[in-house]
């Protein structure tokens, strides 16, 4: 999670503040689903001054809600890159929940 450690702090409070809401129950105040990654992967948006950043999580497993990737965006796009990262994430997660 050093990704998220290298938010500054406004975007890095913020992102805890919508992974608690995400804990108990409810959806982000902006995120949008991440289908090309897997089912039930979602990205929570966040703007500061400092820029535009992203969480990409999982929370379809009962034992707890999983981070796959954190960033900031640089672009109006997400990155291949970005989404590549998060997807393998996602893969190595689903086989270790069946194993």
């Amino acid at each position: 999670m050093d990704d998220l450690r290298a938010f500054p702090q406004g975007a890095r409070r913020e992102a805890g503040f919508q992974l608690y809401r995400v804990q108990n129950g409810h959806d982000p105040d902006d995120w949008k689903p991440m289908k090309t990654i897997g089912p039930g992967v979602r990205e929570i948006r966040i703007r500061d001054g400092r820029g535009a950043f992203r969480v990409i999580y999982v929370a379809k497993f009962a034992q707890a809600i999983f981070v796959l990737h954190c960033f900031q965006k640089k672009s109006q796009r997400t990155s291949r890159e970005d989404i590549a990262l998060a997807a393998e994430r996602y893969k190595n997660l689903v086989k270790e929940m069946r194993s």
